[in-house]
């Protein structure tokens, strides 16, 4: 499961070489550097195509993914522009590590605000070590931390996007799927609000992957497909649960020693939980290197950032005629309301789908 692909790292080197000399110049420093050397590295896809001593699997994935791009255009109304239209070997085991934090006894993510971007919920490294640097100075804070290496990153249609090999790793089905994605946070993006904007992305790559599927004849797969997603909110059933009961204990007046040992008490039914949920999956073993990891408040906001919204986008498609030009305006119809309003709608969309998913 993915849940650490996110815009920050490039889209504050395009704030940066924007604004130039600002604050936080170190921080921008690294935004940029990381980002023009990701600029000066691509090598355009049709090139690689044309030339025989690319690898049979590189081709056959980037042949994969130029028409997936084309789908995107045509069915999906995603943006037609030259992102996507190079490839860069970075050699990497992701392309940028995000540090999300949290209080001690708080679910609230530690946010950072930058012109242009906007505030959000994490904070992106081109270097891994920088991220694991930050992360241990907001641990000395007495923060919750977590650290997640990042498949790929949108400038947002500043820059030329490329594709990245890190992107590639997997079957077709998370790649295209990273592709519609990342192209979506084109279409839309509402600063200061991280789980409108990744759920709005997540939202249009499920649904573009059912319907790419389908336009492939490979409707077949579209049954696995919802099967792997159904066991996403299913291990998110798990994780909100926690976050339930931690919220409860939170806004309790004890001594903190005691906090801590009823927080670590609900992580660990968190660990029972998500042992009988891989019972009833027939042994699914897909999330155990997620609960290999130290579990923290950081950890959970990570991934209600991604899915916690997105029930609600599709009750949008749905209202919009499940036309992705209607859809795309009424999301950006609810992004524009004041902060408060647009998560009054969203809750009514959220109730609305679920009362939907009751009646089926």
């Amino acid at each position: 499961m993915r849940i650490n692909r996110l815009v920050p790292a490039g889209l504050l080197a395009a704030t940066a070489l924007v604004l130039g000399g600002c604050s936080n110049v170190g921080y921008y420093s690294q935004a940029v550097g990381g980002h023009v050397k990701l600029m000066l590295a691509r090598e355009p896809i049709d090139k690689l195509l044309a030339d025989e001593t690319t690898s049979e699997e590189l081709r056959g994935k980037l042949h994969t993914l130029v028409d997936a791009r084309q789908f995107a255009i045509e069915r999906l109304q995603l943006p037609e522009n030259d992102s996507y239209g190079s490839y860069v070997e970075t050699g990497r085991d992701a392309v940028t590590w995000n540090v999300v934090a949290a209080e001690e006894f708080s679910l609230k993510a530690r946010t950072w605000c930058f012109p242009v971007a906007g505030c959000v919920s994490y904070r992106g490294y081109f270097d891994k070590a920088d991220a694991e640097e930050y992360a241990a100075r907001l641990a000395a804070e007495n923060y919750d931390v977590s650290v997640g290496g990042a498949s790929a990153y949108s400038t947002l249609g500043w820059f030329d996007d490329p594709v990245l090999d890190t992107m590639l790793r997997g079957g077709d089905v998370r790649y295209v799927g990273t592709l519609f994605h990342e192209l979506a946070h084109q279409v839309l993006y509402v600063k200061d609000d991280s789980d409108f904007n990744e759920a709005f992305a997540t939202f249009v790559e499920q649904q573009g992957v059912r319907e790419w599927l389908a336009e492939r004849g490979e409707s077949d797969r579209i049954e696995a497909y919802n099967t792997s997603q159904g066991r996403v909110v299913e291990f998110l059933a798990v994780l909100k649960q926690t976050r339930d009961a931690l919220q409860e204990l939170y806004q309790k007046d004890l001594p903190e020693a005691a906090m801590r040992t009823a927080k670590q008490a609900a992580f660990d039914d968190m660990r029972s939980a998500y042992e009988s949920l891989k019972q009833q999956w027939g042994g699914y073993a897909g999330y155990d290197n997620w609960f290999r990891r130290d579990l923290n408040n950081a950890r959970l906001v990570a991934v209600s950032t991604y899915r916690r919204d997105v029930p609600a986008f599709q009750a949008m498609y749905d209202e919009a005629g499940q036309d992705m030009s209607a859809f795309y305006e009424l999301a950006r119809q609810v992004g524009k309301l004041p902060y408060k309003e647009r998560r009054s709608r969203i809750a009514d969309y959220d109730v609305a789908a679920l009362g939907k998913l009751d009646s089926e």
